[in-house]
């Protein structure tokens, strides 16, 4: 790799390390905002919804419009989003304020993201597997030492430090990504003399309208039900507005001149519809453990902060440690065989959650966890490199949006099947059924990963 690609993978990687960072700190803030705000749990909790949520909206957005309009352009503009709203958050003079400037933030940060990964595909054209595993480095890294940074910022500069924190990031990102990320070539689409109405088909925003719609409407009606443990004529409502829009957005797209999300396309290529179906089942199963375990060792097993912190080490530093060899070994054998071990191994750890109970030694969760951290790093690698393989060039960057879409569907869904499976308190019991609910859930993408074609099309017939 030359010194302008390595410079172009420290841009892109700084980039994309701040949504997860910012995902993670945020977690850690939680009791303190309660006591600035004067708010219950449930209430603060809507902090990390509202930037899961968006996030899952603004991905296959930013994606879509990176095609149009250039992914160097995305890519920087998304720094300048985050600067702001950075600088703004720690001022907010109420809890609602607070809400919009994190939605502007995960708004900042997905555009990134969603256009990171097609930059590196385009630009980096050999072992693109080890280029993966490097930016897989940067996501799980990030993710994994976020609520230690947030800890510490907090106990010694309060919360609003955890929104200071990105500013070195976002300019070391910006300096990097201006030097090397190549400047963007016009899309033949676009034209100089374009009306405002032009503009709003060539971006279908129609399509997107409905598709936030729909995904806002439908999420906040299951997480309301969660919350509320009762389904009333409010979550009915917003449920039904949520089901027709969903209808109306699919009519929309298949008839569309230039659809949001070419859908006819993803019929024509069936692998890049299951490589999304697959990397939100990794979602439930990882993001489950992730936001189950320090509950349960708190609540139930009754460790203090300090040892629960250091037991969910072992997640985030054993999927750090294999990204890299998980790179080396996909770009020597492809993706199929990592993910079938990947599944393997979620299996196993999701057979020891079920066969915990009160005495079980912390030593078993431990090595479950690191099953989990193993699979995590595979994963990281395995579906980014099945996505690129099986998905045309010129929608790069919006298929990169609408996976990433599936890992925020599988993070929220993660923390609903948590919700519906522990109720109030969390005890043995209710965590062994999460864990029998896991191993089934990762017994299916064994099979799903069995089953898959042992050649994706590859990229020079994706591209005709």
């Amino acid at each position: 790799m030359n010194v302008r690609n390595k410079g172009l993978m420290l841009a892109v990687g700084l980039g994309i390390m701040l949504n997860p960072l910012n995902s993670s700190m945020i977690s850690v803030a939680i009791s303190r905002l309660q006591q600035v705000y004067q708010l219950n749990f449930t209430a603060v909790s809507w902090i990390i919804l509202s930037f899961y949520i968006a996030s899952a909206v603004a991905q296959p957005v930013m994606g879509k419009c990176s095609d149009l309009f250039g992914r160097r352009k995305i890519f920087l503009m998304g720094l300048v989003i985050v600067f702001v709203s950075s600088m703004l958050a720690p001022w907010s003079p109420s809890f609602s304020w607070l809400i919009v400037f994190r939605i502007v933030q995960s708004i900042g940060t997905s555009m990134m993201v969603a256009v990171g990964m097609a930059i590196v595909r385009m630009n980096v054209t050999e072992k693109q597997a080890s280029a993966l595993s490097t930016l897989a480095i940067f996501l799980s890294g990030a993710a994994a030492i976020g609520p230690f940074i947030g800890g510490v910022l907090i106990h010694w500069w309060d919360w609003q430090s955890i929104f200071f924190v990105n500013i070195p990031f976002v300019m070391a990102s910006f300096w990097f990504a201006w030097k090397t990320i190549p400047k963007d070539e016009q899309s033949p689409s676009i034209s100089g003399h374009m009306s405002i109405r032009q503009w709003l088909a060539l971006i279908d925003a129609p399509g997107i309208l409905m598709f936030t719609v729909a995904l806002v409407t439908l999420l906040i009606g299951l997480l309301s039900v969660n919350s509320t443990g009762d389904i009333s004529t409010w979550h009915l409502l917003t449920g039904g507005i949520g089901l027709i829009a969903l209808v109306m957005f699919i009519r929309h797209e298949l008839k569309a001149a230039t659809p949001f999300i070419p859908l006819r396309t993803f019929a024509s290529y069936p692998e890049m519809t299951w490589v999304n179906v697959q990397y939100m089942l990794v979602n439930i199963l990882f993001y489950a453990l992730f936001f189950g375990v320090p509950t349960y060792l708190k609540q139930v097993r009754h460790l203090n902060e300090v040892h629960t912190g250091m037991s969910m080490l072992a997640l985030g530093l054993c999927s750090v440690i294999i990204a890299p060899i998980a790179g080396r070994w996909i770009d020597r054998s492809g993706s199929r065989p990592a993910l079938i071990v990947s599944a393997s191994l979620m299996t196993f750890g999701s057979i020891l959650i079920v066969v915990m109970n009160e005495t079980s030694p912390i030593f078993i969760i431990i090595v479950a966890l690191a099953l989990f951290g193993i699979s995590n790093g595979l994963n990281a690698v395995g579906m980014q490199a099945a996505l690129f393989k099986s998905t045309p060039k010129e929608m790069i960057g919006v298929a990169s949006g609408i996976f990433n879409t599936s890992r925020y569907l599988g993070t929220i869904l993660s923390s609903l099947l948590i919700g519906i499976v522990m109720g109030d308190t969390f005890n043995v019991t209710g965590f062994q059924m999460l864990g029998i609910i896991l191993t089934v859930l990762a017994a299916s993408l064994i099979i799903m990963s069995i089953r898959r074609e042992a050649g994706l099309v590859s990229p020079e017939q994706v591209s005709k």
